[in-house]
């Protein structure tokens, strides 16, 4: 049986006081698709969040953060998104939006730490993650067409790029672009000022989550300078493999945060709920459906779990993080399905958050990798590797 440390208790605890106490009852008080607070009350949730030393929850310790581990992290996830907005900004960001400070954090020389580091961590800037293109996402090693040609001692971008999340709002860009031949060794990242001459937000591209819609960047002649590319030349789809990998397995995490709380919702409303002389909670058919909900739940986070204590513990846990993502979507997903069919037409309201977790959920199992992709990498391990038990693989 897994089981959290006192330490972890402690923190589960605040956090989900927090959650129902702070944002639950502010929420009441928004759009039912609002993604964020009014100024005055966040810097009142940051001030909290400051005070329980968990703000930038995802800052390395070096870098004056909590620096907590992976397992923690995703605790701290599912609790965190169990409210309305909790799945793409989760307590409406009161905990920071770390985005890309982990990967600048390993990865940035003394000038890019000065110049983009220091200032994500204080609030300054915020960056996107310019990967994915029109002509794939899925497959970027193969698929990126951005190129960046030297001109002295500057890169001259041209491309484009999509579903791109925050850009319209970011101070600058982790751009990945071609710089050598096909494959995954010809691409580098660059870190680029979304101000620079040439680097466009072309279009709004709107999708089911009727706020914060996806963009489109249009990059022409964009230049930038030598000391600008983050890493190494060629060894960019390594650094977005890494952060996409890791990255997986929190948010994977905060899928299962809304299942729980849609399964929580759902058990209160069977029992109150009459249907043909008795308690919807007690139709065999309802009550089994609630079974298959805590199924799906428990699985899926141990899951998740087992792939953040195989990253915590430093061994490969790409495999762990792909089987994760495809186990908590989902399994979130058919989680806020079945509660909205026990809520009738209730369930397809705006009365209530099911509606929208269904269409976020939805585009959950798509984002970070689509459950396609991560079996083609899952199909790949067992496929090309000794086949092992997995806990006694190292």
């Amino acid at each position: 049986m897994f089981e959290i440390s006192d330490e972890q208790h402690a923190l589960l605890t605040m956090v989900r006081q927090f959650v129902r106490e702070q944002v639950r009852p502010l929420e009441d008080t928004l759009d039912p698709d609002a993604t964020s607070v009014p100024a005055a009350d966040y810097d009142r949730l940051v001030s909290k969040t400051k005070q329980m030393g968990l703000y930038n929850l995802d800052l390395p310790e070096k870098e004056g953060g909590p620096g907590i581990d992976l397992v923690t992290r995703c605790l701290l996830a599912i609790e965190m998104s169990q409210h309305r907005a909790g799945l793409y900004a989760p307590c409406f960001e009161a905990f920071g939006h770390t985005g890309q400070i982990p990967l600048l954090s390993a990865w940035a020389t003394s000038y890019q730490r000065e110049k983009y580091l220091e200032p994500s961590i204080s609030g300054e800037k915020r960056a996107c993650f310019a990967l994915s293109e029109p002509t794939g996402g899925s497959d970027p090693g193969r698929n990126i067409r951005t190129k960046a040609v030297k001109d002295g001692n500057e890169w001259v971008l041209n491309g484009s790029k999509l579903w791109i999340s925050f850009a319209h709002e970011a101070e600058f860009a982790l751009v990945f672009a071609r710089t050598g031949g096909p494959g995954r060794d010809g691409i580098t990242c660059f870190i680029v000022d979304t101000d620079t001459p040439g680097f466009n937000v072309h279009r709004i591209v709107h999708t089911m989550r009727s706020t914060d819609p996806g963009t489109e960047l249009q990059l022409e002649n964009v230049r930038v300078p030598e000391e600008n590319i983050l890493g190494e030349i060629g060894k960019g789809f390594s650094l977005a493999n890494e952060r996409l990998s890791r990255n997986r397995i929190p948010y994977s995490a905060g899928t299962i945060g809304l299942a729980i709380r849609a399964q929580e919702m759902t058990i209160e409303w069977t029992k109150m709920r009459e249907s043909f002389g008795k308690r919807l909670a007690d139709h065999q058919g309802a009550n089994w459906m609630l079974v298959e909900n805590e199924q799906d739940i428990r699985q899926a986070t141990l899951m998740v779990l087992n792939a953040a204590a195989a990253a915590d513990a430093d061994r490969p846990f790409r495999t762990e993080a792909a089987l994760a993502k495809i186990a908590a979507t989902e399994a979130s997903f058919r989680v806020v399905d079945r509660c909205i069919q026990l809520h009738g037409g209730l369930g397809v309201s705006r009365e209530l958050p099911l509606e929208r977790w269904f269409r976020e959920l939805r585009i959950r199992r798509i984002g970070e990798g689509a459950t396609e992709i991560q079996k083609v990498i899952v199909g790949r391990d067992l496929i090309n590797n000794p086949y092992q038990f997995f806990l006694t693989r190292k």
